[in-house]
């Protein structure tokens, strides 16, 4: 069952990083999983957030912070070094199949940290602003998606890796979105801004 797993993802890791190739995706991809293509949205989400909430809003950036760190520790400290999951990129049978579009690196693979990070602060910021914000919901999805489909694309990961970084992620959103929000309930005072 696992054989048949294992190898259904490196199929589709294949498909995804060889058949789809294209310039615009061997251009946008590398783009999309660098952090500084996205520091001006994350500066956005900063300022809105502390203009917008005050002090409500520092303490939302704070726990922002904080899923952000906890889903990129446990995820490439914790979890990667039990799983010792080898990236496609140097996975020794896929040697010369792998379209290498940007260095391999030489951590391991599962689960993706990338998608761990970005599917954590998508949902909290999902959880968060959705009662006030409803298009925050797809926007959010989209960008955590996109950015780890890249890292499929690219050929760091496999789809699994992702799958597994996005749910792993997303718990650790709704857990620290849950403790925001239990300790600074939005109110109507919040809401009427």
């Amino acid at each position: 069952m696992l054989t048949s797993i294992l190898h259904f993802d490196t199929d589709l890791f294949l498909l995804i990083n060889q058949d789809m190739a294209n310039t615009f995706f061997d251009w946008l991809m590398p783009h999309l999983r660098n952090p500084f293509t996205w520091a001006p949205l994350y500066l956005f989400i900063i300022i809105f957030s502390i203009r917008m909430y005050k002090k409500r809003g520092v303490i939302m950036i704070l726990f922002l912070l904080a899923t952000f760190g906890a889903a990129d520790f446990l995820s490439a400290s914790v979890i990667k070094p039990i799983v010792k999951r080898v990236r496609p990129c140097n996975e020794i049978t896929l040697q010369g199949e792998v379209m290498n579009r940007i260095r391999c690196g030489s951590g391991y693979s599962f689960p993706s940290s990338h998608a761990s990070n970005h599917f954590a602060m998508a949902l909290f910021l999902i959880m968060v602003y959705k009662k006030r914000w409803k298009h925050i919901v797809w926007l959010g999805f989209l960008w955590a998606f996109s950015i780890s489909f890249a890292q499929i694309y690219v050929g760091v990961h496999y789809p699994l890796d992702v799958l597994g970084g996005a749910l792993f992620g997303s718990l650790i959103g709704y857990l620290f979105a849950s403790v925001f929000l239990r300790i600074q309930p939005e109110n109507e005072k919040s809401l009427a801004h």
